[in-house]
């Protein structure tokens, strides 16, 4: 078993949902969190709880959009705690909508935060696990990436990309240079990701949905996580596949 104690942990989207439970997981295992999103006053409240219950944490605020941002976020991580061991790509957004809708401004920003956000995080993290011969990087993939709805076109797309770069990325980076990749894919999770949804139909569809199933919360996810995170140094948990008991699709 890999202990994580004392590592180093970015994780992105962290102000809520899957990335702030999985913040306060990794937290509690004993590894200092770097907490990344754009909105500050949710990560300070992250903050104080982790610290609160005797870990370390660091708001950075970041925009995964804007490679430079990221840059500089992961740069203010190791000036405070030296190394990055682990980094969760959580950021990321679910409008769904169907496509004869055109609601092309919601596509392009999926791409821009589902794919470019994930790459750029991936970038600038990647010179200092190889610096290091060391590393664990997490994607947030989903059910979408391994499957089609219809409303989650786009969505879907940019999912089942997730999935195909992070075993791009395992097959590059695991041997060559001791970095261990993740891709995780949940299924119905209770996250603000459905705040996002500006189609009224299948907002309530994703209301309905809620009554008839006990939807995964964010700490089921973060347990995930670090489960995997603290596999034995040889083993890489490529996939993990998680949904409710009762989701039948």
């Amino acid at each position: 078993m890999t202990n994580i104690t004392g590592k180093v942990a970015l994780v992105t989207g962290a102000s809520s949902g899957i990335g702030a439970a999985t913040a306060l997981k990794l937290a509690a295992a004993g590894a200092k969190v770097g907490i990344a999103a754009r909105r500050t006053e949710k990560l300070e409240r992250i903050r104080s709880e982790i610290t609160a219950n005797g870990g370390e944490a660091l708001v950075i605020e970041m925009d995964v959009v804007d490679p430079a941002s990221v840059e500089a976020g992961v740069e203010k991580l190791i000036g405070a705690f030296g190394s990055i061991d682990i980094v969760v790509n959580n950021a990321g957004l679910m409008p769904l909508s169907d496509i004869d809708q055109l609601k092309t401004d919601e596509w392009h920003r999926m791409v821009d935060v589902n794919i470019k956000g994930l790459l750029n995080t991936t970038a600038a993290v990647l010179p200092q696990m190889i610096k290091q011969h060391s590393g664990h990087i997490f994607n947030m993939s989903s059910i979408a990436g391994r499957k089609v709805f219809k409303g989650l076109s786009v969505y879907c797309a940019t999912k089942h990309a997730v999935a195909a770069f992070s075993d791009g990325l395992r097959m590059e980076v695991g041997q060559k240079h001791n970095i261990r990749v993740t891709c995780i894919q949940p299924g119905a999770v209770a996250t603000e990701l459905y705040d996002h949804i500006t189609d009224p139909g299948y907002r309530q569809q994703m209301d309905d949905l809620a009554t008839q199933m006990t939807f995964l919360q964010g700490e089921d996810i973060g347990d995930t996580i670090v489960f995997a995170a603290q596999a034995p140094a040889h083993v890489n948990v490529a996939e993990l596949f998680v949904l409710p008991v009762e989701q039948g699709w």
